[in-house]
């Protein structure tokens, strides 16, 4: 099962003294749409491919896309991958635009 985390958990979690790797999973045409200082960009479609050589798997990494479902998906794959500290943020982008950075656009 893969573990949720609500956007302002993820925001603290950043400001700590091992921040996770924020791992954005959308599509190349939504960042342009709304985007995370940061984030690390691996679209769904390439994350299998990608991640063992892009990613370190004994960091801390929480996935997200536009609303959380993608995430979800991202993450179980991940963990699949040998992965062991991920979460999902739960809500995605959209949520962490209307709960901690109202700053980050919305679509």
């Amino acid at each position: 099962m893969v573990r949720e985390l609500m956007p302002e958990e993820v925001a603290r979690d950043l400001k700590g003294d091992t921040p996770p790797v924020l791992l954005d999973v959308r599509e190349r045409h939504e960042l342009a749409l709304a985007r995370i200082d940061g984030a690390v960009h691996i679209p769904l479609g390439q994350l299998a491919a990608r991640a063992e050589a892009e990613l370190d798997a004994d960091a801390s990494v929480v996935v997200f896309c536009h609303h959380g479902v993608r995430s979800l998906a991202g993450a179980a794959l991940l963990m699949q991958l040998g992965f062991t500290d991920v979460a999902s943020m739960r809500g995605g982008i959209e949520y962490w635009a209307v709960s901690v950075d109202r700053s980050v656009g919305r679509y």
